[in-house]
């Protein structure tokens, strides 16, 4: 079984619909990395030094990868990162090898023979 890494910029008050999101479309799970900081095309605003933009939080997907679209969809879909500007981004790269994994794959085998 192959995997994706699916990488997940997400505004902090986005992050549990993006996760719900990701789940309906067929993700095991995630891990969350809280308040992360991002800078877009436009520098950040200040107001005497201090930080006025939203926290961000980083959503780590393992996910199987004949799934791995349709998950990165339904992420940007929830977070409506092409709707609104600085809201999200995501991203996918190819996983290599993975360990840790051998009570999820045979769910991932359910999930990937009905999709395909």
């Amino acid at each position: 079984m192959k995997f994706k890494l699916i990488i997940a910029f997400v505004e902090d008050s986005k992050i549990e619909a993006v996760m719900a999101g990701a789940r309906d479309a067929g993700a095991t799970g995630a891990t969350v990395i809280s308040n992360a900081r991002g800078e877009g095309l436009d520098s950040p605003v200040t107001f005497f030094g201090l930080s006025l933009e939203t926290q961000r939080e980083v959503a780590l997907f393992l996910v199987e990868e004949h799934l791995s679209r349709k998950i990165l969809e339904r992420i940007a879909e929830v977070g409506e990162f092409d709707d609104s500007p600085g809201t999200g981004i995501a991203i996918q790269v190819d996983v290599e090898d993975a360990v840790g994994l051998g009570h999820q794959v045979q769910k991932l085998t359910e999930l990937v023979e009905d999709e395909i």
